[in-house]
C-alpha cells in the first residue's frame, strides 16, 4: 500500500513534515511502522497550493524512491505552502510511471488515496464506463486511485465532496460484487479544493488503513506551553497522515472506522461515511 499526509494552515516549508520529523514521510518510506509493506518505494508525488491563496495547484511527482531524491529535498527545502497533500506509493500492481503517482490533478483539486480495489483488472472496464464522457480524456495513468478520483468528480465532487465519495464507493462495491468480488473496497482518501480538505477512512471489510489526525493546536498548546515549534503555528494548523510523525503524547488521534472529516476555517467536521449505490 501507501503513506500520505495532508496539512492545512500556518505556511511552512514542506521539510518540516516530509524530512525533519522523527517519523518523516520519507522515513516512512523506508521504514513504515503501520502499512501492509514497511517500504513504499515505487515513486512520489506532492501537491501544494500558492502562498497568495486558492488557485491551481502546483504538482510534482517522481517514480523512483523518495528517499533517494535530490530534486525532492531542493523543492522541499525552498518551498512554503499553506496547504499541501504529499504521497509515497507501494504499487498493488500497476506499473510504476509518473501517471501513476499520487497526488492527482483536475483543475484545482487534488487527490490521494491509500488502499485499492480488489481485483481491479476485472472491475475497470464497468468503472471506467462510468466516468463522466467530458472527463474521460483526463485519465492518464492506470491506477484504481485515479479512476476513483474521476468516479468522485462525475458523481459531484466540486459542489458535493462527501456525497460524490459516497457514491464513487457506493458503486465500487456494487461493481465489485456484481463480479463476486467479496469486500472489493480498501481506502484512505484526501481530496482539496484549495480551502478545504476533505479525508476518508473506510473499507468493505470493515478494517481499513491507519489514520490519524492532529490535535487541536489550542489544546497541544495547554500541553505543552514551553514547545516553541507549536506556538508558531495558528489556531487553524491541522494534518492528516497514515501513521504518526512522532510520538509526542496527545498529539494524534485516530480517525473513526467508516467515517469523514473536513478540515476548514472555524470548527472542523467529523461524520459517518456512508456508501451510496447512484
Amino acid at each position: 500500500m501507501c503513506r500520505w499526509l495532508a496539512y492545512s494552515g500556518t505556511p511552512i516549508r514542506l521539510e518540516e513534515l516530509l524530512y525533519k520529523p522523527r517519523f518523516s514521510l520519507i522515513d516512512q518510506s523506508l521504514h513504515s511502522r503501520m502499512g501492509v509493506e514497511t517500504t513504499n518505494g515505487d515513486g512520489f508525488g506532492v501537491g501544494w497550493y500558492p502562498l497568495d491563496g486558492p488557485a491551481e495547484p502546483a504538482l510534482f511527482r517522481g517514480v523512483g524512491p523518495a528517499w533517494s531524491d535530490g530534486n525532492l529535498r531542493e523543492l522541499a527545502r525552498s518551498t512554503m505552502s499553506p496547504l499541501f497533500l504529499a504521497h509515497i506509493r507501494a504499487s498493488t500492481g500497476t506499473p510504476v510511471q509518473q501517471t501513476n503517482c499520487h497526488p492527482f490533478r483536475y483543475q484545482n483539486w487534488l487527490w490521494l488515496h491509500n488502499g485499492s480495489i480488489r481485483d481491479f483488472a476485472r472491475l475497470k472496464r464497468d468503472l471506467v464506463l462510468a466516468v463522466d464522457p467530458e472527463l474521460y480524456p483526463f485519465l492518464a495513468g492506470s491506477t484504481d486511485s485515479e479512476v476513483m478520483f474521476y468516479l468522485a468528480l462525475t458523481f459531484g465532487l466540486r459542489d458535493r465532496p462527501v456525497a460524490a465519495v459516497e457514491r464513487m464507493a457506493g458503486l465500487v462495491e456494487s461493481v465489485g460484487r456484481a463480479y463476486g468480488v467479496e469486500q472489493p473496497l480498501q481506502m484512505t482518501v484526501a481530496t482539496t479544493d484549495g480551502d478545504r480538505t476533505w479525508c476518508f477512512r473506510y473499507s468493505s471489510e470493515g478494517h481499513s488503513r491507519s489514520l490519524y489526525y492532529s490535535t487541536e493546536i489550542t489544546a497541544l498548546h495547554k500541553l505543552y506551553p514551553e514547545n516553541k515549534a507549536l506556538h508558531r503555528l495558528s489556531d487553524e494548523t491541522r494534518l492528516v497522515v497514515s501513521e504518526p510523525l512522532g510520538e509526542l503524547e496527545g498529539a494524534w488521534q485516530p480517525v473513526p472506522e467508516s467515517s469523514y472529516g473536513v478540515i476548514q476555517k472555524g470548527s472542523d467536521e467529523l461524520g459517518r461515511f456512508e456508501p451510496a449505490v447512484p
